[in-house]
């Protein structure tokens, strides 16, 4: 299936509602996002307003209360190969090699390889993500960042159209997590995925990003503002930076957080503007 031809990424309607002892907490109410095919989008707000709520229902690993996730044209009710899911702690297997970390993924998303063609492709993304050395050694042996190498690796190795990042640089210090914004960058700019990323970090989001969603505070957490962001590609950090427009859409998204902090800290309820921000990089 071609990119010209594959549909979007719907969210349509999403609610989560969580059971608790005082009663029904609702975190998420209806909130509704289009994901274009090749479309690189950050879920951006603040801690607890249901950003990876929403990335794990889009996973299929939890359940909409109400609305749900449309891919072509159904509705999912599950996980599946075509969505591929990194986490904020690389989640290896401890007693696998990086190389069988890799290839168990291959394994699954291609049953009717060899075994020697499925360690071949297994290989193969190992070395896009610059870890050919490292393919004997076990994850006890490895640094944090060459963890999550390898679980880029994976994920990547699924060939999943869709790939879904949990605040993936997170645990990170910040010269890693620039080098892994990088690769990341540079593996996207090959076959152009569609991907979805949670993020705390508005630097990495405006880094990284075709589009930012910002979340209002929860409870009842939902779409506050939506910003394109055109900065040129293939992007870098130095080039990201230097271009005029960075800091004026830095400065609107930060508002917008501190708007919705105050108002989360003095008990008022985040209204839901759903509307698309005028500013555009050009």
């Amino acid at each position: 299936m071609t990119m010209t031809t594959q549909r979007p990424l719907e969210i349509t309607s999403l609610t989560k509602v969580f059971p608790t002892p005082s009663g029904p907490h609702v975190a998420v109410k209806d909130f509704r996002a289009l994901i274009q095919p090749g479309e690189f989008v950050s879920l951006l707000g603040h801690s607890g307003c249901g950003k990876s709520t929403v990335l794990a229902i889009v996973a299929g690993l939890s359940s909409a209360s109400e609305g749900g996730v449309i891919v072509d044209g159904k509705e999912i009710e599950g996980p599946g190969l075509e969505r591929a899911l990194v986490f904020q702690t690389p989640s290896l297997l401890p007693w696998m090699t990086a190389l069988d970390n890799v290839l168990l993924a291959v394994s699954q998303a291609h049953p009717a390889l060899g075994h020697r063609e499925q360690k071949a492709m297994a290989s193969k993304y190992l070395d896009m993500v610059g870890l050919t050395e490292y393919a004997n050694q076990r994850p006890t042996e490895l640094s944090q960042g060459t963890q999550q190498r390898v679980a880029i690796a994976r994920a990547f190795s699924l060939e999943p159209r869709f790939l879904l990042l949990d605040e993936p640089f997170g645990a990170l210090d910040s010269i890693t997590r620039r080098e892994l914004q990088d690769l990341l960058l540079d593996l996207w700019e090959q076959d152009r995925k569609t991907v979805l990323m949670v993020t705390h970090d508005v630097d990495e989001a405006l880094y990284l990003s075709d589009r930012i969603i910002l979340m209002t505070d929860g409870p009842e957490s939902r779409v506050g503002l939506e910003l394109e962001i055109t900065l040129p590609r293939p992007r870098s950090a130095e080039g990201s930076l230097d271009h005029p427009d960075y800091f004026r859409l830095r400065r609107e998204v930060l508002q917008f957080l501190e708007h919705h902090s105050k108002q989360f800290s003095s008990g008022g309820h985040a209204g839901h503007s759903n509307k698309k921000s005028s500013a555009v990089v050009v």
